[in-house]
């Protein structure tokens, strides 16, 4: 797709294109959304595509348990006490919002391998794919590239039917909210109306299902973040970022310095950060702090309980994990409101509790000076 500049002043607001009724949605595990914020007021847990990525040649099992970014995904995620689940949503040839990570999908056929990119399927073409809903029938098998350029069966233990985005709204858990990822190709550079059609079919989605579920934005493609937060009021939007740990052309996706002004011009809530681009540069969530923003952060270290509580000390919203039940575990034991301390030492007694990690601010400095040198 040609490059063509994005001036976000010119985009329409959706408000102009669809009644829009804005509000203010008080979740019940600890999240304020309203029509210009987002506050959290206890440490958030997202489940990452559900209850976990999938990692095809994985030794670990958890990896490969449920089909990731399924509605079987996100229910069994819904079982523990999380607060949102992320997800990725594209949108077909046809201007239907689908769940799909990768920007291609990758089938067999008498022993050849076929790729067609997602947003170049028609809605029927990318349910042909995988499992189906209807009994007796028989989907194209699925295949997967791997990081490692290997292409392997995409076999999970409990496989399930791809979706749209209409049905998780619809068959979802409704008490658990939506981090909808507006996912782009990294290596496209987007003309203004692409993004806009893209973006508008979402909203159409979102604004006619959502019926109060708490909904999260984030997106890597900065003009996409952009876009969607000049497109509706209700809604926060989160821009994503490897935190410098990858270096692309547009600098704007290089650094948390990068990201928190992009998030500060647009008018957008907060930052999704690579882990290790926090524990890298530690003085930057202070800094995100100070400017109003929110942040959460992903990657493969979300996954160490540990990594996590230290995330909480430091100040940070929530993280998106891949092992749903042992970090939502772990949270409940290790983060605590002051009151429930309180409860706490009253029910158990004051030794029991303090066996939990606790750190004096000299310490938690130390571990702030170590962690960037074991990081790099």
């Amino acid at each position: 797709m040609a490059l063509k500049a994005v001036h976000v002043s010119d985009v329409p607001n959706l408000d102009q294109v669809a009644s829009l009724a804005l509000y203010s949605t008080h979740f019940s595990q600890g999240v304020e959304i309203g029509t210009t914020s987002f506050k959290a007021s206890k440490f958030l847990v997202l489940g990452h595509r559900g209850n976990g990525m999938n990692l095809l040649q994985s030794a670990d099992r958890r990896m490969n348990a449920v089909k990731e970014n399924s509605i079987l995904s996100f229910n069994a995620a819904a079982n523990y006490p999380i607060d949102f689940i992320e997800f990725d949503v594209q949108v077909t040839k046809d201007d239907c919002p689908v769940i799909f990570h990768d920007d291609f999908i990758l089938t067999q056929e008498h022993g050849t391998i076929y790729e067609r990119r997602i947003t170049d399927l028609t809605l029927a073409e990318f349910l042909s794919y995988g499992p189906q809903r209807e009994e007796g029938l028989a989907g194209k098998p699925l295949m997967r590239n791997t990081k490692e350029g290997k292409i392997v069966s995409w076999t999970v233990e409990t496989d399930d039917s791809a979706c749209t985005l209409k049905e998780a709204f619809e068959k979802v858990n409704p008490s658990i909210g939506f981090n909808i990822e507006l996912k782009f190709d990294d290596h496209i550079v987007y003309q203004q109306d692409y993004l806009v059609r893209v973006l508008q079919a979402v909203l159409h989605v979102v604004i006619e299902y959502a019926n109060g579920r708490p909904i999260i934005f984030s997106s890597f493609q900065p003009d996409a973040a952009l876009l969607v937060k000049k497109l509706q009021t209700t809604y926060p939007v989160f821009f994503l970022t490897n935190g410098g740990t990858e270096i692309y052309y547009d600098v704007r996706r290089n650094s948390l310095e990068e990201a928190t002004k992009l998030c500060l011009e647009g008018g957008l809530e907060g930052v999704v950060s690579e882990v290790k681009g926090i524990f890298r540069n530690p003085g930057s969530v202070n800094k995100i702090k100070e400017s109003k923003l929110s942040l959460l952060t992903y990657g493969k270290l979300n996954n160490v309980p540990e990594a996590v509580y230290m995330q909480h000390l430091m100040g940070i919203d929530g993280v998106i994990v891949d092992f749903v039940e042992e970090v939502t575990e772990a949270v409940c034991k290790l983060v605590k409101k002051p009151e429930e301390v309180e409860d706490e030492i009253l029910q158990e007694g004051e030794d029991k509790v303090q066996n939990r990690p606790q750190f004096s601010q000299r310490e938690l400095s130390f571990l702030l000076k170590l962690i960037p040198e074991l990081i790099q």
